[in-house]
């Protein structure tokens, strides 16, 4: 029996089919759920400007839920002798820490500087409590925030992946 072109064709992509049909419901369907249904638009947020010395808990419905006062990082550092402003941009929530957070940091050359419920959103830089939260941006980068403040946002608010958004000064 002699086969066209167009009938190999046919079984060709009958096979494809059969097999590219399990591929996209078992890829492409949790691959477009995840995209969607984990957007930002689902996710809580806190941001905090540096200009008003103020923060915000913004839930997924994008209400603002709480506000404090907060203070950044200050233009220039004379310990370190250079700038230490909060790093402006988004950024997300990657590790945290209990009421014992310390810095490993500062005080220059020992660390130990507590940094309770504290909640990094980079490497170097945390939302944290701390009794010391001036009306100036006074600390090394951190964003300080109460310590009543700093255990909500750690117990009721700001989980591993929550956006964290840092304003220009």
């Amino acid at each position: 029996m002699k086969m066209t072109m167009d009938k190999y064709l046919g079984i060709i992509m009958e096979k494809q089919s059969s097999i590219l049909s399990p591929l996209v419901y078992f890829l492409f369907v949790p691959l477009f759920l995840f995209l969607f249904c984990s957007s930002s638009a689902l996710a809580n947020t806190f941001v905090f400007n540096p200009n008003t010395l103020t923060w915000k808990a913004i839930d997924s419905n994008g209400k603002v839920v709480r506000t404090g006062k907060g203070s950044g990082g200050r233009r220039y550092c004379p310990d370190i002798h250079r700038g230490c402003k909060t790093p402006i941009g988004v950024f997300t929530v990657w590790s945290k820490g209990g009421a014992g957070c310390k810095s490993s940091r500062y005080p220059v050359g020992r660390g130990g500087s507590p940094m309770p419920y504290c909640m990094f959103f980079t490497k170097y830089y945390a939302v944290h409590g701390s009794y010391e939260v001036p009306n100036y941006n006074a600390s090394h980068g951190c964003i300080r925030v109460h310590p009543s403040d700093a255990y909500w946002l750690s117990k009721n608010f700001i989980r591993i992946g929550t956006k964290v958004v840092v304003k220009p000064y």
